[in-house]
């Protein structure tokens, strides 16, 4: 596979730093493409072309498919819930990213299109409650996705639909469940509540305090899902011809509350917990139906949440220590 060249867009991000290191061990020739500068991006390799460029924009997209046999669209303006839920418009503007990705996918002859979607596409009345039924692909119509990034990431899939049956581009669609773990967003607004969780932990037990603030009354219910499982998954996608869009994510269920409880275990402490009713916190439940997955890959996520939530708790308490070490 040496000769072959592939896009990752976004990959100076979470989950495209991750899978660019799974690309380079498969001996993929790998172009990354973001939008920060390279001293931002979580992961950065000296053999692969590190490329510094605005996917929203028409010619840097034809420029970044120059050449390239594969594309995995992994760009977007997102974060965890209060960004999402503060930050509408900007998250709809990742279409631009999709719609020019997908024309010049076409015009630079890319052999294949890989789309990350999300499990925000699916509709909010199937989500009202804590004892959540397992999403079904096609629970995400009638549509009533989450305003703003759910809307963008269902209109894309769309994109990808009829790119598929008018131009025959080969594009596959999977639906990401709460993807966590190691070099990933732990602070400043945009991280997930794994990781936040982690975080506010941490903080407790280096500073001494003897609470934690907890999003919502904690009732909430999700599954979340290793990193290492959906690099695996995002290749397994594409090299398989699925046409519709499947879900991707774990179905370990657990309460928000549950998750902090990991957390103290992990830490090996017992904190006060106060509820912020007024926190963005979501839908009330939400879990991955994998009969669909299963039946096309034969193959589903399954690291426990237990063990991806050790790695990322040890990976993020080195992290809090290097930013909070006393001066010398």
């Amino acid at each position: 596979m040496s000769d072959k060249k592939v896009l990752v867009a976004g990959g100076g991000g979470f989950i495209g730093g991750h899978l660019t290191a799974q690309l380079r061990s498969e001996g993929f020739k790998v172009r990354c493409v973001d939008v920060k500068p390279t001293d931002q991006w979580y992961q950065v390799f000296d053999d692969v072309e590190n490329v510094v460029a605005d996917l929203k924009y028409l010619d840097a997209c034809q420029a970044a498919c120059e050449s390239v046999d594969d594309v995995y669209n992994l760009a977007a303006d997102m974060g965890g819930m209060g960004f999402i839920e503060n930050n509408k418009a900007l998250c709809m503007l990742s279409v631009l990213i999709n719609t020019h990705l997908l024309q010049s996918a076409i015009e630079k002859k890319v052999g294949r299109f890989f789309y990350a979607s999300s499990a925000c596409v699916y509709n909010g009345d199937k989500q009202v409650c804590e004892d959540v039924i397992p999403l079904k692909e096609e629970d995400a119509y009638p549509a009533l996705p989450e305003d703003g990034y759910g809307w963008e990431k269902l209109f894309s899939e769309r994109m990808c639909r009829h790119f598929r049956e008018d131009f025959g581009l080969h594009t596959t669609v999977a639906r990401f469940h709460n993807v966590y773990g190691p070099f990933g967003t732990w602070d400043g607004g945009r991280e997930k509540a794994p990781a936040a969780i982690c975080r506010k932990v941490i903080h407790a037990k280096e500073t001494g305090a003897k609470e934690i603030e907890i999003w919502g009354d904690g009732k909430q219910t999700r599954s979340f899902m290793y990193v290492d499982d959906v690099v695996t998954g995002i290749r397994k996608f594409i090299e398989n011809d699925i046409a519709e869009p499947v879900n991707l994510g774990s179905d370990e269920l657990i309460t928000i509350n549950g998750l902090v409880e990991m957390v103290e275990e992990i830490a090996g402490v017992k904190l006060e917990h106060n509820h912020n009713l007024s926190a963005p916190k979501g839908v009330n439940g939400r879990n991955s139906d994998n009969t669909l997955i299963k039946k096309y890959l034969n193959w589903a996520p399954g690291i426990k949440l237990r063990d991806g939530m050790e790695k990322t708790y040890e990976w993020i308490h080195g992290e809090y220590l290097k930013k909070h070490a006393q001066p010398a």
